[in-house]
């Protein structure tokens, strides 16, 4: 330790050291990319153009959630989640009592839990890395700076790291997820006493919610609820919950929202109309 300099920088091997590969990944990640922004800020432009849409918790979460993604703000995305979760229990299970539980006093003291939690988190997983030395090897098998690959090129004993790991990520979204399921199970049950009409409705926007859970919670439970094992797929699972998810997000909302696509035409409407005036 003492005759060796401390690594500075650290090189990230991506993918691919093909040139012909990293060409076509450039392409499809800029797509990928492109649609990710683009989709997302449509959701929240469309909602903050529709007073109907914004005068809704349900669609102010949603707001956010876009935000996020569109921002690839992944640390606090679950414990939005979570919150989206607790507004389908309301309106399904209490809906009578929903404008007085769900108010904007509410959303904003959740809205403030899931900033504290998510700055909380990163705030642990930063300190986690000021405590690494590094003075080997600077190059890291990933196409991310993530905490296991970086725990691979410290110089110390790093079995108690990977147990905070494990405790501070993978065991929050199994805990999380948990709860998740059994909330979504609750509803599910509780719409035995809805009408057809009704029931359909719930299930459709319950269906949506459960997907995008799924989508999120299950890869990051791969990558942070095991041993730190490296796996070749590793990076596509990584790909899958950084990239990928945030793209169908959007998809997931819009494609079967009733209330979105009519507020989605109803906008650019306005903005036909507003173009042809000039």
């Amino acid at each position: 330790m003492q005759n060796q300099s401390l690594v500075v920088d650290f090189v990230l091997l991506g993918l691919s050291q093909d040139p012909n590969i990293q060409k076509m990944v450039f392409i499809v990640f800029l797509f990928v990319y492109i649609a990710t922004i683009g989709g997302n800020m449509l959701i929240v432009v469309t909602i903050l153009s529709s007073p109907a849409l914004l005068g809704s918790p349900m669609y102010f979460f949603l707001a956010f959630l876009s935000f996020l993604d569109a921002c690839f703000s992944s640390v606090i995305t679950l414990i939005v989640l979570t919150v989206m979760a607790y507004d389908r229990y309301v309106a399904i299970c209490k809906p009578l009592h929903y404008s007085s539980i769900m108010n904007w006093r509410l959303c904003g003291i959740l809205m403030g839990v899931a900033w504290t939690g998510g700055f909380l988190h990163s705030m642990i997983q930063i300190l986690f890395t000021f405590q690494l030395p590094f003075c080997g090897p600077n190059v890291i098998d990933h196409i991310m700076c993530d905490l296991y690959p970086l725990l691979k090129l410290a110089c110390m004993d790093t079995h108690i790291f990977h147990l905070l790991v494990i405790a501070n990520s993978g065991f929050i979204c199994i805990i999380i997820f948990t709860l998740l399921l059994i909330s979504y199970g609750v509803i599910l049950l509780s719409l035995r006493t809805h009408s057809s009409e009704g029931r359909q409705k719930a299930l459709s926007t319950c269906g949506s919610h459960i997907a995008v859970v799924v989508l999120f919670f299950v890869p990051c439970i791969f990558m942070y609820s095991r041993p730190p094992s490296a796996f070749f797929f590793d990076k596509i699972v990584a790909i899958f919950c950084t990239i990928l998810t945030p793209m169908l997000n959007p998809m997931i909302y819009t494609f079967r929202n009733k209330d979105m696509k009519n507020a989605m035409r109803k906008v650019w409407n306005r903005l036909v109309m507003a173009y042809d005036e000039k």
